[in-house]
């Protein structure tokens, strides 16, 4: 599946979730899968605990967050020189 596809299974509807971004079909927040990955939690357990998840759902997560990354970004403290 292509960046293109992946990125097609997430929707954003300002009526719906306050405006944020959804796996498709779902009132599962894309932050919320990717907080559970950050987390530690295997996608096996999140489709587990999400039923109506797929693979591929979790991957357009993992997309949209890169793509996020690419046009924000976290203000993370500097590493101090010489660490």
């Amino acid at each position: 599946m292509t960046r293109e596809q992946l990125l097609q299974r997430i929707w954003i509807d300002p009526a719906r979730c306050g405006g944020k971004p959804c796996v498709r079909g779902h009132r599962i927040w894309v932050s919320l899968i990717l907080d559970l990955l950050a987390a530690g939690e295997s996608a096996e357990s999140i489709l587990e605990q999400y039923p109506g998840l797929t693979a591929e759902d979790i991957q357009a997560c993992l997309a949209y967050g890169s793509e996020m990354a690419r046009e924000r970004f976290v203000d993370i403290p500097l590493e101090p020189a010489g660490a």
